[in-house]
């Protein structure tokens, strides 16, 4: 069934509502307004306001509750509604849902989705265009993906519930019209996934940014370089054995990521290469980042701030291929 990015995260929250009393969506606008970004449309009607439930304007509150209804056995997915938001709840995130596990020695989980729009290309300025997911791969305790596809978007929310742990998911903006094949089933939720195969250069990203990296590459193969795209999908943790085994065949590596290029998970994922499989590598690893200022509102320059697939091509092009 084809329908769109924003309609397969409902429905797999759908699906989770209708098949466990334990689960239910918190967070601002999430319930008569229908989401900041439309994605709970229609969903206090069919399970009413006890199950989708519009929190107060303190994001520090309605993270804090989904962590202790976590404690309690509930299943809570608590919408924050974007990552710069997200800020405010830091001391939540990082002191309580990250830490109680290793702090109670085992004895409790905190089973919390949070999920969290990222990313610019919808003119939003930089107190809402931000893409911070780097932040969260940080934190040992939390687990962190990035859906880029319809079909990964329903099953990131499913998947993620079934987690003992807090899995933190971030969905880039851009991607919420992106029409697919919604499809039944799970999918590893850890595990990279090889979006196009290729044998001259490798390029790994995420989230927003797969499409882009699509895009480059059937511009690269008009030029003949054939470049393999891998979707990480899971940035904590990172499935650096599919990335490797990419790099074994192609020997050059593009890393794209939205983020900041100064302390970025490009740079993390360039080292894990570096310190992986140096010997793999006829070109030194190179990562496409957003230029280091806060997002522009002028659409203009938030497009020449983000990567897009010229920034790919023309580095890959670089590369002595």
């Amino acid at each position: 069934m084809t329908t769109t990015f924003r309609e397969a995260i409902r429905a797999g929250m759908r699906e989770a509502l209708e098949g466990d009393p334990r689960v239910f969506l918190m967070g601002e606008d999430v319930g008569r307004y229908g989401g900041a970004f439309a994605v709970s449309m229609g969903l206090l009607e069919e399970f009413g306001p006890e199950r989708v439930r519009d929190a107060p304007l303190s994001e520090s509150a309605f993270v804090g509750a989904g962590i202790g209804a976590a404690l309690a056995g509930m299943r809570p997915i608590v919408e924050v509604m974007t990552i710069n938001f997200s800020m405010l709840a830091l001391d939540q995130i990082v002191n309580n849902a990250a830490t109680l596990r290793y702090m109670s020695g085992g004895q409790f989980s905190v089973p919390l989705v949070v999920r969290m729009t990222v990313g610019a290309g919808r003119q939003l300025a930089c107190q809402h265009a931000h893409s911070l997911e780097a932040w969260y791969a940080h934190v040992p305790g939390i687990k962190a993906v990035a859906p880029a596809t319809v079909a990964d978007a329903r099953a990131m929310v499913l998947a993620a519930l079934e987690d003992p742990d807090p899995v933190f998911i971030f969905e880039n903006a851009i991607l919420y019209p992106l029409e697919g094949e919604l499809e039944d089933g799970g999918l590893p939720l850890y595990r990279a996934a090889v979006r196009r195969a290729g044998t001259d250069v490798t390029l790994a990203t995420y989230g927003g940014s797969v499409g882009k990296a699509l895009e480059a590459a059937e511009q690269l193969a008009a030029e003949g370089v054939e470049a393999e795209v891998i979707d990480l999908r899971s940035l904590r943790p990172l499935d650096m054995d599919t990335v490797l085994e990419s790099i074994a065949k192609t020997h050059r590596v593009v890393v794209v990521d939205e983020g900041w290029r100064t302390g970025s998970l490009a740079g993390e994922i360039g080292m894990q290469i570096a310190e992986r499989g140096f010997d793999l590598l006829d070109w030194p690893p190179q990562r496409i980042c957003s230029v280091e200022v806060p997002m522009p509102y002028a659409k203009h320059l938030e497009d020449a701030a983000i990567p897009n697939a010229e920034r790919i091509v023309a580095t890959v092009r670089e590369m002595a291929i």
